[in-house]
């Protein structure tokens, strides 16, 4: 038997408000919530993702991050992530024409948006 991702938790500040952003960036929904302390985007089957409030701080770089692709222009949706909250950490570009965006969400989890060759 092979393992299979169901669902990636972010440990959060306030579970609400980062679903409400990763919500808009991956048009997942809301599918169950234990009162503000943890909230499902998604359904099984595929992938879910899941925030639980924690009470410290996020302080060191993720040691595990999403990587995310666009169908569409990677540039506005790069723009698009940023008038939701996200901010730009990095812009990576290899001279075969492949790229990375590095972004953070709202509670500083890092992500990236990959740029085609």
């Amino acid at each position: 038997m092979a393992l299979q991702t169901r669902m990636v938790t972010f440990d959060c500040a306030d579970p609400a408000r980062l679903a409400s952003f990763w919500a808009a960036a991956t048009g997942l929904r809301e599918s169950w919530r234990k009162e503000n302390d943890f909230l499902i985007l998604g359904e099984t089957p595929g992938l879910c993702l899941g925030f639980q409030r924690v009470p410290e701080p996020k302080t060191v770089k993720n040691r595990v991050h999403l990587d995310w692709s666009s169908d569409g222009d990677p540039a506005a949706e790069i723009d698009r992530l940023l008038d939701l909250g996200a901010t730009v950490i990095d812009r990576q570009h290899m001279p075969q024409g492949f790229g990375w965006t590095v972004l953070a969400d709202p509670d500083g989890n890092e992500f990236c948006v990959a740029t085609p060759a």
